[in-house]
């Protein structure tokens, strides 16, 4: 702020905005009166704004302080491209609706909501619920994306369902690793008799390619060796590896990995009380080094409460684990 009083600019810019952003002063477009380059922070550099004199364009470059908010379009395009694009199987993700409850209380909340969620690649359609604190989102984007916009909000959200739109039956499912050492979630939802979507956040990795897979039973009385074999059905026999194959993660260097994709064939409906494992390394013949249980998840329009029938307590008075994360 000092040097912003040095240069007569503190009653213009406000001291959040200090972030210098380079220009090209050569670029005929950098003399137009919409000229606008992205910088940090989601802030874009107005180059027409007021400047003194030593700040004024040479023919190579000029500086230029991000003196102007960012519009909903810009920051949404800076948080997509921040995120580390998740895994996938090369398939396209089919759309869903997923729903989450918002701590939301007015429609400032509401506009907040939407702002960080419409502009995002593959969101068609958000339906915001006030009086029931719930916000809708049908498309293909993922759970991790929409969490981190969500968190922009600064508003507490829980996931609480993911379904199709027209069809309530559908299955979910879920398994939670818990640690101490291993955690993540995987998300199983169905899209079609024969299509699941799958999305999975795992944290406490080592760094490399790791196997994972559905094993046939839920059973963790001896941790992922007493888990059976990897998942299979009469019906895909024919198939070069079984039905429960997940293929592998690449584990990043913080122990971190992310996947969204789809599984033809998988039934989630058949996954309940099954078990998602964790492998070492690539061969899955060897005991895996975790394992979690596939619980029925709620679908659209199946979980509005706001009070634990179990204990009483009230949605947003629950711990901050209870509480959707981006890394999960």
């Amino acid at each position: 702020m000092a040097f912003l009083k040095a240069l007569g600019l503190s009653s213009i810019v406000p001291a959040a905005a200090v972030v210098v952003a380079t220009i090209s002063s050569s670029s005929s477009s950098s003399s137009s009166p919409n000229s606008y380059q992205r910088c940090g922070l989601g802030w874009i550099a107005n180059t027409n704004f007021r400047k003194p004199k030593l700040l004024k364009s040479s023919r190579l470059l000029q500086t230029a302080f991000c003196a102007s908010m960012a519009t909903p379009q810009a920051q949404a395009a800076n948080l997509q491209t921040s995120i580390q694009n998740p895994q996938s199987n090369g398939e396209i993700l089919p759309d869903l609706m997923t729903e989450f409850m918002v701590d939301m209380k007015c429609e400032g909340c509401v506009s907040a909501v939407r702002n960080k969620l419409e502009p995002l690649d593959g969101v068609k359609r958000v339906d915001v619920d006030l009086p029931n604190q719930v916000v809708r989102v049908l498309g293909s984007i993922s759970i991790k994306t929409m969490t981190m916009a969500l968190e922009q909000t600064g508003r507490k959200a829980r996931l609480i369902g993911q379904g199709l739109p027209d069809d309530f039956l559908v299955s979910a499912a879920v398994a939670e690793f818990k640690g101490p050492t291993i955690i993540g979630v995987v998300r199983f939802a169905q899209v079609n008799m024969e299509l699941s979507r799958i999305e999975a956040n795992f944290s406490g990795l080592s760094p490399g390619v790791h196997g994972w897979s559905i094993n046939q039973y839920g059973d963790l009385t001896k941790g992922a060796a007493s888990t059976g074999k990897i998942y299979n059905t009469s019906s895909s026999n024919h198939l070069k590896e079984p039905l429960g194959d997940l293929g592998t993660l690449n584990v990043a260097d913080d122990g971190e990995a992310s996947f969204s994709g789809v599984k033809h064939m998988l039934r989630v409906g058949d996954l309940i009380g099954r078990a998602v494992v964790l492998y070492e390394g690539e061969d899955k013949s060897s005991t895996g080094i975790a394992a979690a249980v596939i619980a029925r998840s709620a679908g659209v329009g199946e979980n509005y409460k706001k009070i634990c029938t179990c204990d009483g307590t009230v949605i947003w008075e629950s711990t901050g684990s209870d509480f959707v994360k981006a890394g999960l």
